[in-house]
């Protein structure tokens, strides 16, 4: 009885110590973000796409610093973080898809893409200069201009989505 009650407190010790000594910090975010990395800076999304949204660059810029303050506990700079961004967008194209019989578009697709090089300046094996794609689809009888401000919030979201996860979340 008294061994058994020993072998609980030497596996609850050790268990505890083990806990303790893990240097990766977890949040509700799904980021694992090591405990050295203090900072984060997102340069300028330079618009290189064919068609040309203004603000474009400013919002994706802006949504990842959002992101970042709000769901890591991560410091923003202005230059030279330990996690640092810069990219361009290459693509912001509207095309038709779903052809009807009459050969005429039911529905439009937009989609951006955009190259994000990200740099870890405490664990380098995690850069990745990759692009990332995303669109949403809206009825062909719509200007672009009618619903453009809401495409480009939804596919925005699912963009930085992609960016902070393929940075931090390591799953």
């Amino acid at each position: 009885m008294i061994c058994k009650k020993l072998v609980n407190i030497v596996l609850a010790v050790v268990c505890g110590a083990a806990i303790v000594s893990c240097s990766v910090s977890y949040s509700f975010s799904g980021a694992s973000i090591s405990p050295e990395v203090k900072t984060v800076s997102v340069g300028h999304f330079q618009n290189l796409a064919p068609l040309v949204n203004p603000m474009l660059s400013n919002t994706i810029g802006e949504s990842l610093r959002n992101r970042f303050t709000s769901q890591t506990r991560l410091n923003l700079v202005t230059a030279y973080g330990d996690l640092s961004f810069s990219g361009e967008i290459r693509d912001y194209r509207v095309q038709p898809v779903a052809i009807q019989g009459d050969e005429v578009a039911a529905m439009n697709r937009l989609t951006i893409s955009v190259r994000v090089k990200f740099e870890n300046a405490i664990d380098p094996t995690q850069n990745y200069d990759k692009t990332f794609s995303h669109f949403e689809d809206f009825d062909s009888r719509q200007q672009l201009t009618q619903v453009e401000q809401s495409l480009v919030t939804i596919i925005v979201d699912k963009l930085i989505e992609d960016i902070f996860n393929s940075a931090v979340a390591n799953w």
